[in-house]
């Protein structure tokens, strides 16, 4: 297990995340610019369904977290919102992503006062961690599995994630639905518009997002998952895929969302109903899938 103290394993986090020479460069560049310059991820989170978004998702990481304190990697955490969240349940937390701005406001995030400490935060690649293999008992995986559009390297992904992980550990590994981008632009109106319905039959009958149209903020290049694909991914790199669940379901579709979330009982509302639908993750647009590793 890492311990935050401990010189040989602090090296390693300092060290760790090269990605290897065969890897796909270009998109890992396309992900860093995208974040960089047309997107801040930090603001994500803070306004209409991105509260009821992390509200849930928080839920679910602790209702599949061990006892603290845990050794967590948060594998492209951005910039830290879940693991802060971690940490500040007793975890010893380490956050890695692979865009420098995520992990620059991840660092001026734990500057804040009253601010919980993680034990590292680093710039790395989900596909070459570079760390000790059954090092950590928890990986938490977000953008990898949305952001790599190629099967070879989310397979990747998910073994790097198998190897860290100590026998009995557990992969919490989020994903985004096929059909998220046609829910939105239902709601949206943006299925009016023939450029973005193009993009849609692609991704339904695909999976994959490709050349959004202009004046759509939004993945430039992007993998969406059915459940069934993203059970059959996690399974295939060695790992007994518990469950499935969705982490919304179609709460997030309520009417002015700012405003009744701001209402402690419509808040609530929302959180129930997302619960009572997470066994059909299809029906929104996040989903997780827990891994455990048996050997």
């Amino acid at each position: 297990m890492f311990v935050s103290n401990n010189v040989g394993h602090a090296k390693d986090y300092q060290k760790a995340g090269t990605v290897d020479a065969n890897s796909n460069d270009e998109m890992a560049d396309e992900i860093i610019s995208h974040y960089t310059e047309s997107y801040d991820e930090s603001k994500r989170l803070t306004d209409g369904f991105g509260r009821l978004e992390r509200a849930r998702t928080e839920e679910l990481i602790a209702r599949f977290l061990p006892k603290p304190s845990a050794v967590v990697l948060d594998v492209g955490g951005a910039t830290g919102i879940y693991s802060f969240f971690m940490a500040s349940l007793g975890h010893e937390v380490h956050l890695v992503d692979i865009v420098p701005k995520h992990i620059e406001q991840a660092r001026a995030r734990s500057e804040d006062a009253g601010q919980t400490t993680l034990a590292s935060m680093r710039v790395g690649d989900a596909r070459a961690l570079g760390l000790p293999d059954g090092s950590t008992d928890v990986v938490l995986m977000h953008g990898p599995l949305y952001h790599l559009t190629e099967i070879g390297d989310r397979e990747q992904a998910l073994r790097e994630a198998w190897r860290v992980l100590r026998p009995g550990g557990f992969l919490l590994a989020f994903a985004i639905t096929r059909y998220a981008g046609a829910i939105y632009g239902i709601t949206k109106g943006l299925i009016y518009d023939a450029d973005y319905m193009r993009m849609i039959r692609t991704e339904v009958q695909t999976g994959r997002r490709t050349n959004p149209p202009d004046g759509v903020n939004t993945l430039p290049n992007a993998e969406f998952h059915l459940p069934q694909d993203l059970r059959r991914e996690i399974e295939s790199a060695r790992f007994t895929c518990e469950t499935v669940l969705g982490v919304l379901g179609p709460a997030w579709l309520v009417p002015e969302i700012d405003s009744a979330w701001c209402d402690q009982a419509k808040r609530e509302s929302m959180m129930a109903m997302a619960r009572l639908l997470e066994n059909e993750p299809v029906l929104g647009p996040r989903i997780l899938a827990v891994g455990r590793k048996d050997n």
